[in-house]
């Protein structure tokens, strides 16, 4: 008899120590409040500096800003952070535990860096990017993005230069303004279904689409907590067919606003790591966030798939005619090669080693902007800087990562399948290598 009252006595102690946190729970949790406060507090100098917060109310800041940005106050309290994260014991973490203390590092080292360059400070366009993303990105000569530029020219017939060419051919393909709404909704709402079959989505799930004017970017998803988005649409420049798809995607399903309630439901609420709850947008969540939302287009409409649907859906939605889309889509294949001609364009302005109409110039040859559209880049430039890399260098290191786990376009389940555990789980640019 004495026997199994000392294994239930065993038990009991088995479950009380199981449900008590760590010591070094205990301390994450309390670095995680600080860097939440600290991060609402730089975002009252900052309009861009806090993308998304769902945390506690209390932790807002109360007092009214100062007159000046009480830099070096921050920069000692993140590097006071930082050191307290150094002396964490790590020990007994678990894989994820370990994933979560490395990136309130990184995230608390582009806090600083951002805070640094707020009061002034400046760095290499590589420097930065490496400080906030958690990324080096890649070089690319001048060679590399002419000889790209060749295989449009022979595929754009007609006179004139090559991106006068391709306005001329691309002028067929825009979603007139009467229709924007009708093709959009259309796009997201087969991005959502798609996204559903795969991730099974919050119940409560949703989003409000807004058209908006004036601004340096195409797309934004402003993340409200909940599991609830407001999407905002730029109409300043005609909106080609093929962006359907893409910002329905990027901003939605499976982009940023799942991304976000994933995170908000594995994370904040699943495991109460608050500091999750604040999204600091110069920061190595970024590059995931970005990467992701453009790879997520590849991974919702793969390959044929994504054509047919336009060719049954939305080119007639939008009153165009659908036989040209196989030729059209051949032409965007040979232009998204040149899509890290921008990265050198950001990187040469931003370094001041040409002037705005020399970049805006860089930007018209290589990808094929037409004038007005290229200077709203630049303007880009000026507000995000080296952020641009999180686009296209965030979905390549993403692609690789997902199919060096498996997730390759002919395992399309398995790849749906290591998605969304990436999009759940702490990840930076570094760790995908």
């Amino acid at each position: 008899m004495k026997k199994p009252a000392l294994l239930f006595t065993l038990f009991i102690f088995f479950c009380l120590s199981c449900g008590k946190p760590t010591e070094s729970t205990v301390e994450m949790n309390s670095i995680s409040e600080n860097y939440v406060k600290l991060v609402l507090e730089i975002g009252q100098y900052d309009s861009d500096f806090v993308d998304a917060y769902y945390g506690p109310e209390e932790w807002k800041p109360t007092g009214e800003k100062l007159a000046a940005l009480p830099s070096e106050d921050f920069i000692e309290r993140a590097s006071a952070l930082l050191n307290q994260l150094a002396l964490v014991n790590s020990e007994g973490f678990t894989e994820l535990e370990q994933s979560r203390l490395n990136m309130i590092k990184k995230q608390l080292t582009a806090v600083k860096t951002k805070v640094e360059m707020m009061a002034g400070k400046s760095f290499s366009f590589d420097e930065e990017a490496k400080l906030l993303y958690d990324a080096e990105p890649p070089h690319y000569e001048l060679s590399h993005f002419d000889s790209l530029l060749n295989d449009l020219d022979h595929a754009l017939s007609g006179e004139g230069s090559i991106s006068e060419r391709y306005a001329a051919y691309a002028s067929q393909f825009v979603i007139p303004k009467d229709k924007l709404d009708a093709v959009f909704r259309a796009a997201i709402t087969e991005a959502r279904k798609r996204t559903d079959l795969h991730f099974n989505l919050p119940e409560n799930e949703n989003f409000a689409l807004e058209y908006v004017n004036d601004k340096s970017w195409s797309g934004y998803n402003y993340y409200q907590g909940n599991s609830q988005s407001l999407i905002q649409l730029n109409t300043d420049f005609p909106i080609y067919i093929e962006r359907a798809i893409d910002l329905a995607c990027h901003e939605g399903y499976p982009g940023h606003h799942v991304f976000n309630a994933l995170l908000e439901q594995n994370l904040v609420n699943g495991k109460g790591w608050k500091e999750f709850s604040v999204y600091p947008l110069f920061s190595p969540q970024s590059l995931i966030a970005e990467g992701s939302a453009n790879y997520g287009i590849n991974v919702a409409f793969p390959g044929e798939e994504r054509i047919k649907f336009e060719k049954e859906v939305l080119f007639p939605l939008a009153g165009i005619d659908p036989n040209k889309a196989e030729q059209y889509y051949e032409i965007q294949e040979l232009r998204a090669k040149l899509d890290y001609a921008g990265n050198e364009a950001a990187r040469k302005y931003l370094n001041k080693e040409i002037s705005r109409e020399e970049a805006a110039k860089w930007l018209e040859k290589y990808l094929l902007y037409e004038a007005d559209r290229a200077l709203q880049r630049t303007r880009f430039f000026d507000q995000y800087r080296s952020y641009v890399i999180n686009y296209n260098l965030g979905r390549d290191l993403v692609a690789n990562y997902i199919e060096k786990q498996g997730g390759t376009a002919d395992q399309p389940e398995k790849r749906w399948e290591v998605f969304k555990v990436l999009l759940s789980n702490p990840h930076t640019a570094s760790g995908l290598k």
